[in-house]
């Protein structure tokens, strides 16, 4: 099964990739610098292509990026 694709409201490249059906991830394709996000489905919709572009940046809205990981510390450091 092919994947999702869509654009964002500001014209960055997403694909939806539906891992289970209460999981799917939005993953930045070509030259989109977020970070994948993992999304919980509509329940109205189990299918990524019945849903419009809309639909798609509500998901995409309500799953705010989340940033960059936060640094680790070293177990060789005192």
């Amino acid at each position: 099964m092919a994947n999702r694709k869509f654009k964002d409201r500001d014209g960055r490249d997403w694909e939806v990739r539906d891992r289970s059906s209460s999981e799917w991830i939005l993953e930045p394709v070509l030259d989109n610098p977020a970070r994948p996000r993992r999304v919980r489905p509509p329940r109205y919709e189990e299918d990524p292509f019945e849903l419009t572009d809309q639909e798609l940046q509500r998901l995409l809205d309500d799953n705010p990026d989340p940033g960059p990981p936060a640094p680790r510390k070293s177990p060789f450091l005192d």
